[in-house]
């Protein structure tokens, strides 16, 4: 809906237009006739405040154009008056940005705020952000804490078929890690049946094919 993603945009100057069009019809005419005024300022202007713009965010990620999406997450000036489902999209956002930038310490702090705050209005962003927070803790040499997030994950759900497949290439690699080569393996079949396109995937899973097939069990 292209006139939506445009009246999100420019709604919280929609609402000061209508602001100074009630104050003035209010002056010379009376509450009465400028009442229809006072409630679409009201409405928009709230609505800035406590839902934001994250609709255009989403649009903006979907094409790839991080830049957008991060002129649109800075017009969010107060993000703690965003209701508590938006705010955790906010920040969930946040983090897959810094996540974009290699900014691995700022992309932890936000997709903690995400799952502290839950109930986004995002689809199946806990099942995400835990596997983001899961491959960070492993980047990090945290085994433990990557394999219980990347868990969580996949039992919260993880929304497209290439994150499933990065999950279940994790944990083949933590099993390894552990030598328990028969869950290793499992986890390997799991991620060879999504059939992943993603070309680092893709590399890894033909690095650790050479290695694992030669594994007994």
């Amino acid at each position: 809906m292209k006139w939506l993603n445009t009246f999100i945009k420019y709604r919280l100057w929609i609402g000061l237009v209508a602001l100074a069009g009630a104050i003035a019809v209010n002056f010379y005419a009376g509450f009465w006739p400028s009442f229809i005024l006072y409630f679409i300022a009201v409405i928009c202007i709230v609505g800035h405040f406590l839902i934001g713009p994250l609709r255009l965010i989403q649009v903006y990620i979907e094409e790839g154009d991080f830049d957008g999406a991060r002129k649109v997450l800075d017009s969010i000036w107060f993000p703690g008056l965003l209701i508590k489902p938006v705010r955790s999209a906010y920040y969930a956002v946040k983090g897959q940005l810094a996540m974009v930038s290699q900014n691995t310490d700022e992309a932890e702090k936000h997709l903690k705020k995400s799952l502290d705050l839950g109930g986004t209005m995002m689809k199946d962003a806990e099942g995400a952000n835990k596997l983001q927070l899961g491959m960070l803790a492993l980047q990090k040499g945290d085994w433990k804490s990557g394999e219980n997030y990347i868990r969580q994950a996949i039992r919260a759900g993880i929304p497209d078929k290439e994150g499933q497949a990065m999950a279940y290439f994790q944990m083949c690699q933590i099993y390894m890690n552990k030598r328990e080569f028969r869950a290793a393996k499992d986890f390997f079949r799991k991620t060879k049946a999504l059939k992943p396109t993603t070309p680092q995937l893709v590399d890894q899973i033909k690095q650790m094919e050479k290695y694992i097939t030669r594994i007994p069990g």
